[in-house]
């Protein structure tokens, strides 16, 4: 039978197309309140743009009419009203042709697990928190001397024991609520909880007894004994807000194992203060519209891209997508020599004087059981088979020097009486047979009294290739003793995990270094705990009385004397055998203005942030 077309039929489908016209309808509304709710959040960050702009200019004209005014009174300087902490920043407004805007975008060498503070461990994560998180102090990176950050002022009990500092009021952490004394005594309890995984930070703060709050922009800290680097220790805590870490205290697990949350009240932010993920392969801050200092920003964006291969990074750079290269030995003369590349950047070359230095560290203990390097004999012997200088001359060709201990040899710390240990196959030879090696069945193995062959793995970072030579070199080296070293080359993830589980035989690194280098959380025995940085297991209880003898002493010069002694025992065990320290060989795009070597090395990274981009050379829009 023939179907017709009904009237049912016909209302049906005017019915049918009625709903399709007003689900069209009602998506074409959303799509405008869409472009609208866009529109609105360009007119705000417009908005707040001039509104820093205009918040600059009359910083800028009051400053100017005070000038004028205490001029006219021959009174102090024109910029007396700006905190000595901002001194450098603010002057740096002043250049004629200073601006706000454009983006800073540097590289990391290897991948961050995470940005969580206390968690990460490594100097990456620690440059990426400086912008975000901020401490009551911070040292003038010329005089080296202490400035108030968030605090404004200090003072010291009549026993030296308690220092009081007082708070500046009307800072905001970043989501706008209120840092206040109860944030820092919030820090101090937070990293003290057990079931936190902060054992480093814990290492610092051992000495210290209680802090408390005093009134709503006053707090406290007081020692439990005098300890020299009391006030770098208080005044350099950087302050976690409570509201926002707080609820971890419930379930640590959820803040051990966390990737993202990172939130303070520094200069810049996370955009998502919960949200980064190491996959996402950078990290990138934006400009804190609710920063307190009396100087904004001048950067819209800090990013750092993860380029873990050395040539990847260059060609990166070359390709202008990168504002600052840390350029090997064997590229830098190649480098100075483009004209086109040299036209447009700006280069350094120096030893920093707060330079770290690399090392490899040998695992005493192994499975609950002392490995080969237990013995001093053993490393003092793998010291003197690393040809320290030939690695310099040879693979860092010169752009470095020998490192005799943690102490940079320019510090009064360092006794300069010692030297690093010389190349002398035949003096290793001596002391790995009085410890019981020789070649016992003629293969060219040493062996130990029950038959086993020296043999261990030295694990490096994969992707450097000066590390990468300087492990196949030493292999060499460590072969015509009877030493039968196999490189392993890991993933930086890897590594970490290998070090907090301390499951490795030797493994090469590097240590930041300080004005003072307090070396407790890398030498002292309590620090071979789970999560410690006496990651090799060394334990020397003449050396622990030595550096906590050196921790409470007050007097300079008498502490100097004391960290000499420990610098000697050093010397003698070798726990690690110390490499070198590496120069500087940066490259800088020409964009980036102010740049200026201090006493704490260059200011790239000072914070307050006192480099910028002149508008005619900006090229990032927000």
């Amino acid at each position: 039978m023939e179907k017709r077309f009904t009237s049912k039929d016909a209302v049906l489908m005017v019915f049918l197309l009625g709903i399709a016209l007003l689900v069209v309808l009602l998506m074409y509304q959303v799509d405008r309140q869409w472009n609208r709710l866009s529109e609105m959040q360009r007119a705000m960050q417009e908005q707040a743009d001039d509104m820093r702009r205009m918040r600059a200019v009359m910083q800028s004209l009051d400053a100017r009419l005070r000038a004028g005014a205490i001029a006219a009174q021959d009174g102090p300087d024109a910029h007396a009203e700006v905190p000595p902490a901002f001194a450098r920043a603010w002057a740096a407004t002043r250049q004629p042709d200073y601006a706000q805007g454009d983006w800073l975008v540097r590289a990391f060498g290897t991948g961050l697990a995470t940005l969580t503070p206390l968690v990460s461990s490594d100097a990456y994560s620690s440059e990426v928190q400086s912008y975000v998180l901020e401490s009551l102090l911070i040292r003038d990176p010329d005089t080296l001397e202490w400035q108030g950050l968030l605090a404004r002022d200090w003072s010291f009990s009549e026993d030296g024991l308690t220092i009081t500092f007082l708070l500046r009021e009307g800072i905001e952490f970043s989501d706008g609520e209120p840092l206040t004394a109860a944030d820092v005594v919030f820090t101090y309890d937070f990293i003290m909880t057990d079931a936190i995984a902060a054992p480093r930070a814990r290492a610092f703060l051992e000495k210290l007894e209680k802090v408390e709050a005093l009134g709503t922009h006053e707090v406290a800290f007081t020692f439990s004994e005098p300890y020299f680097n009391s006030l770098s220790l208080a005044g350099g805590m950087q302050i976690m807000p409570r509201h926002f870490y707080a609820p971890f205290l419930e379930n640590p697990q959820q803040f051990n194992q966390s990737r993202g949350l990172l939130m303070g009240s520094g200069p810049y932010r996370l955009a998502d203060p919960r949200g980064w993920t190491p996959d996402q392969g950078l990290v990138e801050l934006e400009r804190n519209p609710r920063y307190w200092g009396p100087v904004d920003p001048p950067f819209n964006r800090l990013l750092w891209r993860v380029i873990e291969n050395d040539s990847a990074r260059l060609t990166t750079f070359r390709n202008q997508e990168l504002d600052v290269y840390g350029a090997r030995p064997r590229e830098y003369g190649q480098l100075l020599d483009d004209a086109r590349l040299r036209q447009r950047t700006h280069h350094f070359e120096y030893m920093s004087p707060t330079a770290g230095y690399s090392y490899i560290g040998w695992n005493q203990e192994r499975d609950g059981r002392p490995t080969r390097f237990a013995d001093r004999r053993v490393r003092q012997a793998m010291s003197h088979l690393t040809d320290i200088q030939r690695v310099i001359d040879e693979i860092m060709l010169g752009y470095a020097e020998p490192a005799v201990s943690p102490f940079n040899p320019r510090s009064p710390q360092h006794d300069s009486t010692l030297e690093p240990y010389d190349f002398n196959l035949e003096r290793a030879r001596a002391l790995l047979r009085e410890a019981g090696f020789e070649d016992r069945n003629g293969d060219g193995i040493l062996q130990d009294p029950e038959g086993r062959a020296f043999e261990f793995d030295l694990v490096f970072f994969q992707d450097n290739e000066d590390t990468r030579r300087m492990v196949l070199f030493l292999r060499d080296l460590y072969a015509r003793a009877g030493i039968l070293m196999r490189p392993r080359p890991t993933e930086w993830s890897v590594m970490l995990d290998l070090l907090n589980r301390k499951d490795f035989d030797a493994i090469t690194l590097g240590w930041t270094s300080g004005v003072e280098t307090d070396i407790y959380q890398m030498f002292h025995s309590s620090q071979t705990v789970s999560g410690g940085d006496n990651f090799i297991n060394y334990r020397n209880p003449e050396l622990d009385a030595v550096i906590e003898r050196a921790r409470a002493t007050v007097d300079d010069d008498e502490r100097m004397a004391i960290w000499h002694e420990a610098e000697r025992i050093l010397h003698e065990d070798q726990p690690y055998t110390f490499l070198m320290r590496r120069m500087t060989l940066a490259f800088i795009d020409e964009r980036i203005t102010n740049l200026q070597k201090t006493r704490l090395g260059l200011n790239l990274t000072s914070i307050p942030v006192e480099i910028y981009v002149p508008a005619i050379q900006q090229k990032y829009a927000r």
